[in-house]
Parts: structure tokens; C-alpha cells; sequence
């Protein structure tokens, strides 16, 4: 497993692409693929288990909401989990074509996605052990690279800052790459 196929993940369209698949997390280990979702400002993805599993890296242990939702480039998941049935696996929320790389979508930028509006998080989204049982220890020593952490192989976080509904085939679009006060 080499950088260099993952040519497409570069190819990626970077300021208009697609939303080609959604899951929600109903319980740890489980994944159900949705046509339709809505994304709100406090829940998340709904019906996803996001707030109520916490998280290790704030101090009361509360969801941490830099980590609301996880988004991965489909071209990575293809590479990764290989057919579209796998790439729930990886424990994503939303798989787009668009290019989600540290250079194009630096933290605090927007993005629209259906009726919804997202902002990137500076919290990086890393492998861990189940990424690595499911697809392998060199995928995860791929995406933990440098190389890999700058095209985020392994997905980005992101906040809910305009509550929405996405569907499957929505556009995602970039509506501002710099956070306030920086010049794009």
C-alpha cells in the first residue's frame, strides 16, 4: 500500500463535490447506512451515539464537539475498505468527493453540505486499533504518516454550525476556507 495510488484522493474536486455516503453510529461497533439525516448543532448527526459515548480527550469526559462529525474522502475509503459496503467501516459519518486535505480546508473553514453548514476542527481525526484491525496495520501506518495526516487519508473532524438535512448525492461545497478575520 503506497501514497502514490492514492493519486485520486489529490484529484478530488475543492470547492464543489459530492456526498456519496451517510452513517450514523446507533450503538459502538454498529453502522447504519442512510439515505437522509439531519445535522444539528448540539446532537450532531442525529440518532448517531456521538454525545452520548463522550470522549477521552475533554476533562468531564462530555462528547468533545471539535469531534461532532467525522467526514472521509471516498477516495480514501475505496482505497482503504474497497467496495462501498466497507466503508462504514471505517467509522465515518459522511463519505464525499471532495478534496478534505489540510491545504485545501484548513481549520475553520466551511463547508455546505445539503441544508447544513460544517466547520473544520483543528482536532485531527487519527487511525486507531480498530481502524487497524479492520483494515490493516499498514493502512494505519499510511494515514498516520505525514504525507497522510496533510491529505487527512483518514478523515477530518468537524462542528455543525447550520443545522440541515443531507442526502446522499448533496452538494458539498466550500463557503469560506479561512476562519473569521483571516484572509482566504
Amino acid at each position: 500500500m503506497q501514497l502514490d495510488e492514492l493519486e485520486a484522493v489529490g484529484n478530488a474536486p475543492k470547492t464543489s463535490g459530492t456526498v456519496r455516503l451517510i452513517v450514523r453510529r446507533p450503538a459502538v461497533d454498529e453502522r447504519e447506512v442512510v439515505q437522509e439525516t439531519q445535522l444539528d448543532e448540539l446532537e450532531g448527526l442525529v440518532g448517531d451515539t456521538w454525545r452520548s459515548r463522550g470522549s477521552c480527550s475533554t476533562h468531564d469526559g462530555s462528547a468533545n464537539p471539535e469531534a461532532q462529525i467525522t467526514v472521509m474522502n471516498a477516495q480514501a475509503a475505496a482505497f482503504f475498505a474497497g467496495d462501498e459496503e466497507r466503508w462504514a467501516l471505517a467509522g465515518d459519518q459522511l463519505y464525499v468527493d471532495f478534496d478534505i486535505s489540510e491545504q485545501n480546508l484548513p481549520a475553520g473553514a466551511r463547508l455546505r453540505i445539503g441544508e447544513a453548514e460544517i466547520e473544520v476542527s483543528a482536532k485531527p481525526h487519527t487511525g486507531c486499533r480498530k481502524f487497524s484491525a479492520r483494515f490493516g496495520k499498514e493502512a494505519l501506518q499510511l494515514v498516520s504518516s505525514p504525507e497522510g495526516r496533510a491529505l487527512r487519508l483518514r478523515g477530518m473532524n468537524a462542528r455543525v454550525t447550520k443545522a440541515g438535512t443531507v442526502r446522499v448525492g448533496d452538494r458539498i461545497e466550500l463557503s469560506r476556507r479561512s476562519a473569521p478575520g483571516v484572509a482566504d
